[in-house]
Parts: C-alpha cells; structure tokens; sequence
C-alpha cells in the first residue's frame, strides 16, 4: 500500500504530509488506526504495508491537509481527505481542491 501527493499549487510534491492508515474491523465496524507516517522529498510515503501485511478488507487513508497547509501559512478549504480500498493513492491538492485517481 502505498501513495504518493503532489501540491498543484506550487508544482511540487507535497512534502512533510501527515497520514494516517486505518482498516475497518469486524465485527464491530470501527477503525483501527495501523500506522502514522509523513510523505518524503519526493511527495510519495511508500510501504505503509507491506504485501505480507495486507489483510483482506477495507482500508482508509487520512490526509491531514489542514496542518499541511498551516505550515505553509496558507489556508485551506478542506481539513482533511480520507481515500478507502485502494493500494496506491495518488492525491493532487491544493488550497481549495483535491482530486484522487485510481493509482496503479
């Protein structure tokens, strides 16, 4: 599982962006949070689980763009993006939008 942020205003990849990976559990139907992790240089946090890690089920990516864009000293429409199912998130963001896509 893996994802990777670019920061369409500026260009870059979003550097230094916090999320959190969660797996919806049975039977009570609530998230448990697996791990917390930050995106590298590059904008991409690779590995958050690895092949051998992955359980079936529904996973949820957290995106804390609200503290990302706080950083910046910008402000932001959205506080947060949260994906699910997928194993590879691509995320494009800006102050005042974000657009996902099926990763491959």
């Amino acid at each position: 599982m893996t994802t990777h942020v670019l920061d369409t205003a500026s260009g870059l990849p979003a550097q230094g962006l916090c999320l959190r990976l969660s797996r919806l559990e049975a039977p009570c139907q609530q998230w448990m949070e697996l791990r917390t992790s930050y995106t590298n240089l590059d904008g991409r946090c690779p590995g958050l689980l690895t092949p051998s890690q992955i359980k079936p089920g529904t996973y949820k990516l957290f995106f804390d763009t609200e503290r990302y864009w706080k950083e910046r000293g910008q402000e932001s429409f959205y506080p947060y993006v949260e994906e699910t199912q997928k194993f590879h998130v691509p995320l494009l963001l800006s102050p005042w939008s974000y657009t996902t896509y099926r990763g491959s």
